[in-house]
């Protein structure tokens, strides 16, 4: 049986692969095999990087909510742990836009806090 060498399948995959590092430094976008290492590890990053990016949005909006309290006279921890005693279910991610775009709102809710923790 004759040997075959997929010429045209293996320029497809090396293509798929330059495309991919298109923005990539020196050789790392222009070389297959060093192309391929540095996709490998873009990939790899972004995967991870995907999770880290919720870890990082909910520090975001615990600084945002602990900061409009505070103008209260709140802390942080106090808001939530009256808001649990309350049983008021609102996520952080609310909270967060409340006080950035609707001040008003956010100050209702933490007027129900303090009146709470103040019995």
């Amino acid at each position: 049986m004759p040997r075959t060498k997929g010429g045209p399948v293996s320029y497809r995959r090396h293509k798929k692969v330059l495309n991919l590092t298109k923005g990539h430094q020196a050789t790392r976008h222009t070389l297959y095999r060093r192309a391929h290492e540095s996709m490998l590890h873009a990939l790899s990053y972004s995967y991870r990087h995907r999770r880290e990016r919720k870890g990082d949005m909910r520090r975001l909006w615990i600084r945002r909510i602990n900061a409009a309290a505070r103008v209260s006279g709140l802390s942080y921890s106090q808001l939530m742990v009256g808001l649990k005693k309350l049983k008021i279910e609102v996520n952080r991610k609310i909270l967060s836009e409340m006080a950035t775009k609707d001040f008003f709102a956010f100050s209702k809710v933490l007027a129900l806090v303090s009146g709470k923790s103040e019995r």
